[in-house]
C-alpha cells in the first residue's frame, strides 16, 4: 500500500473519530435539554420514583410541616381520600392527581362534565387522592401548597368548585405559580363563599401540609407510577387507550342497572 493511501485512510479515520465525538457531545446536550425541560408526569423508573418519593413536597431547608390533620369528611385508609358524590353510589372512581400535572388537567377537562353528571345522578362517587409528583420532579412546592388549599376548601365544603378552578387556571408545569399562597387565595374568590378568614388562615398556615405529604407517600407505597392514576371500581381505566367519556359513562350506567 502506498504511503499516500495510508495517509488518506488515517486521515479518514481521524475525521470519523472527530465526527463521533461531536455527535456524542450533541447527544449529551440534547439529553440535558430534554431532562431540563421535561413536562412528563409519568415517572417510569424505580430509581427516579425513589428520589421523587424522598423529596416530593419539601421546601428547601424546611423542617417537618407539623401534625397530620385530615380535611373535614376525608374517607378511606388513614382518611386520605376526599369524597365527592353519594356514599351509596354503586360505582367508585378513584383518582390520584397533582394540580401541577398537565396530564391531570387534560383528563379533568375531558371527563369533568361526565363525572359531574354521574355524581349528580347518584350513580358515581369519586375519591380524590392528592399527590406532589411535580414538586419532586421539577422542584418547588406548588403541588403541595395547592393540594393543601384544596383540602382547606374541603373543610369549607367547597372542594369540587375549587378543584375545578385549580385546573382551569393551572400554570405551565415548569412555572411553580401555585407555590404563591396569594395566587391560591386569589383563585378562591372565584368560588362563592370560599374566600373567608378561616380559609385564608388554613392556606397560609399550611394546615394540611403533613396530610398531603402522607397522601403522596401512599401514592408511591401503592406502586403507582404517574398521575393521573384513574381507577373505576379498581380497574385502571386511564391506561385503556380505547376509553372515552362516553364509554366511561356507559360502564357506570351498566353497573347501576
Amino acid at each position: 500500500m502506498s504511503e499516500k493511501n495510508r495517509e488518506g485512510k488515517r486521515a479518514a479515520r481521524e475525521k470519523l473519530a472527530v465526527q463521533r465525538e461531536k455527535q456524542k457531545s450533541r447527544d449529551k446536550r440534547r439529553r440535558a435539554l430534554i431532562v431540563g425541560a421535561s413536562v412528563v408526569c409519568v415517572l417510569g423508573l424505580a430509581a427516579v420514583i425513589g428520589v421523587v418519593a424522598a423529596n416530593a413536597g419539601k421546601d428547601d431547608g424546611s423542617e417537618s410541616a407539623g401534625p397530620i390533620v385530615a380535611p373535614s369528611g376525608a374517607k378511606g385508609k388513614d382518611s386520605l381520600a376526599i369524597p365527592v358524590g353519594e356514599e351509596g353510589a354503586k360505582s367508585t372512581l378513584t383518582i390520584w392527581e397533582d394540580f401541577r400535572c398537565p396530564a391531570c388537567k387534560a383528563f379533568e377537562l375531558a371527563y369533568r362534565d361526565t363525572i359531574h353528571e354521574l355524581t349528580g345522578a347518584g350513580q358515581l362517587k369519586v375519591e380524590y387522592h392528592l399527590a406532589t409528583i411535580i414538586d419532586g420532579n421539577m422542584g418547588g412546592t406548588g403541588s403541595r401548597k395547592s393540594a393543601n388549599a384544596a383540602a382547606c376548601a374541603q373543610d369549607a365544603g367547597k372542594f369540587p368548585a375549587y378543584h375545578d378552578v385549580l385546573y382551569d387556571k393551572q400554570p405551565p408545569e415548569t412555572d411553580d405559580a401555585y407555590a404563591d399562597e396569594n395566587k391560591l387565595l386569589d383563585l378562591a374568590r372565584e368560588v362563592d363563599g370560599l374566600d373567608t378568614t378561616l380559609f385564608q388562615e388554613c392556606v397560609k398556615n399550611g394546615k394540611h401540609n403533613s396530610w398531603v405529604e402522607k397522601s403522596n407517600k401512599a401514592f408511591f407505597d401503592g406502586g403507582f407510577t404517574g398521575t393521573p392514576t384513574v381507577l373505576l371500581d379498581g380497574k385502571n381505566i386511564y391506561k385503556d387507550s380505547s376509553m372515552t367519556p362516553a364509554k366511561f359513562k356507559r360502564m357506570v350506567e351498566d353497573a347501576n342497572k
